[in-house]
């Protein structure tokens, strides 16, 4: 299978902007040159237009006669030299008859000559005409006035492929050469600054996928885009590292948590099996064996519920319920399933009733996972209260404990899925998915669970849920 040749970044685009460049500099050279033509003729007649009016002065005596004078090759040669003109004029003057009187020496007199009572019939609008062999010529022409009154014209002519200035078009190329040559160095300069970052976190990327999260990106870049690019993704190299810890971390949990029950149900029902014990000790060891089985068993349902939930596969069955007294069921049947001695635990809430539209059952494993949680945190004895708050749109509950806190290193940590802190390790045992398995419900609600605040003197839980509209 043939793959697609790939080329750096750096280099396509550095391609592609000198073409770019290059197509740019070729139009603006195109356009200056016709630029510099038209300029350069259009100066070419206006020179013109001056000899052959100061010719035209000169060459009538004070009785209103033409009269040729060698005077007048100078006139031409002085101001050749003068403007310093790289050509020189031909010159034909002609009486008011249109017949020529003088014509200077050159290869197309003659044919000039015969042109000139049709040039001077079209007017002073012609200034280019074309010979009879192709050759194009610039012309312009002057009456010749003695006492208002037209008595003969002077013509110039110039060829026209002479026109434009060398110098000029040498100035325009090296102009030219020169952006073109600073163009592609400043292009060099900047796609290799631009395409570095983007090489730099491709190369961070490749170091990700072998697993080594130490990646090094300069993150006090100048640019807006280039920081925010490099800090993200630092931090989510940080993330993945993380991840990939706690999922070192699960593994070796899960395995421990499945196999301390495990192995406890198979000592206990071998030593009942040979016999070991027998009696009330027998029945002892198969009631802690059941117990066992039953915290086994709520492990994988906790695992297999959370994989359904990671999917979005939470059934909810929304109903009007009034939260007061749903609230009150709630902890009075959590209290009673766990008989802890020297726990208190309070309920506060409004007189008037809250009602709100949503599943009972999904408020009720929110409140468990976090009754349950603030009663691990209360070492001996200690009190738990439960506050129902009332906003304009929104209904909170709050549970509130007295406990030893959540360091603060941990705090952003606490909803992350099988995420369990280090004190907790030590001394419960579990997968660490309670709160994650409640903040997805929470959300499955349409409301959010969250940690309003924790330190030494105990933590506070907020679900927030939208009221009956």
């Amino acid at each position: 299978m043939n793959k697609e040749k790939r080329v750096s970044l750096f280099r396509y685009w550095t391609n592609r902007y000198l073409l770019t460049l290059c197509v740019g500099l070729l139009v603006i050279g195109i356009a200056s040159s016709l630029w510099i033509k038209y300029s350069e003729t259009q100066q070419r007649l206006d020179i013109m237009r001056l000899m052959a009016a100061e010719i035209a002065e000169r060459v009538v005596d004070p009785n209103g006669q033409i009269r040729m004078a060698p005077f007048l090759f100078r006139i031409l040669d002085n101001r050749q030299q003068s403007l310093r003109l790289d050509y020189k004029p031909l010159m034909l003057i002609v009486d008011s008859r249109k017949k020529a009187l003088f014509d200077g020496p050159g290869p197309f007199s003659s044919e000039l000559g015969r042109m000139a009572p049709q040039l001077l019939k079209e007017g002073q609008d012609v200034t280019k005409i074309t010979l009879s062999h192709g050759d194009q010529m610039l012309f312009v022409n002057h009456p010749i006035q003695f006492n208002q009154q037209e008595i003969g014209w002077v013509l110039l002519f110039t060829p026209d492929k002479e026109a434009g200035s060398n110098t000029q078009y040498q100035l325009l190329f090296i102009m030219l050469f020169s952006l073109g040559l600073l163009g592609w160095g400043v292009i060099y300069l900047l796609t290799k600054k631009l395409s570095q970052p983007i090489k730099d976190v491709a190369v961070a990327a490749n170091q990700i996928v072998t697993g080594d999260y130490e990646i090094q990106l300069d993150k006090e870049r100048p640019e807006q885009e280039i920081y925010e690019l490099n800090h993200s993704f630092k931090e989510m190299a940080d993330r993945l590292r993380q991840l990939e810890m706690m999922r070192t971390e699960l593994l070796a949990g899960v395995t421990h948590e499945l196999k301390t029950p495990v192995t406890s149900i198979s000592g206990l029902i071998q030593a009942v099996k040979d016999d070991i014990v027998s009696g009330e000790e027998a029945k002892e060891f198969l009631e802690i064996c059941s117990k066992e089985t039953t915290r086994l068993q709520k492990m994988v349902e906790d695992l297999l519920d959370f994989n359904s939930f990671a999917v979005g596969d939470i059934r909810i069955r929304k109903e009007d319920q009034n939260m007061n007294e749903l609230i009150v069921e709630i902890t009075h049947q959590w209290r009673i399933a766990h008989e802890i001695e020297e726990l208190t635990v309070l309920i506060e809430k409004p007189e008037h009733p809250l009602m709100a539209s949503t599943d009972p059952l999904r408020v009720q494993q929110i409140l468990y996972n976090l009754l349950n949680n603030a009663a691990q945190a209360i070492a001996s004895g200690g009190n738990i209260v439960v506050s129902l708050v009332d906003t304009e749109e929104e209904i909170r509950i709050e549970v509130k404990d007295n406990g030893c806190g959540i360091p603060l290193d941990e705090q952003s940590l606490i909803f992350e899925r099988f995420f369990r802190g280090e004190e907790k390790k030590q001394t419960q045992r579990g997968l660490g998915l309670g709160l994650s398995f409640s903040r997805m419900i929470a959300q499955a609600l349409g409301g959010q669970l969250s940690l309003k605040e924790s330190s030494d003197a105990g933590s506070t839980f907020m679900l927030v849920l939208r009221k009956t509209i």
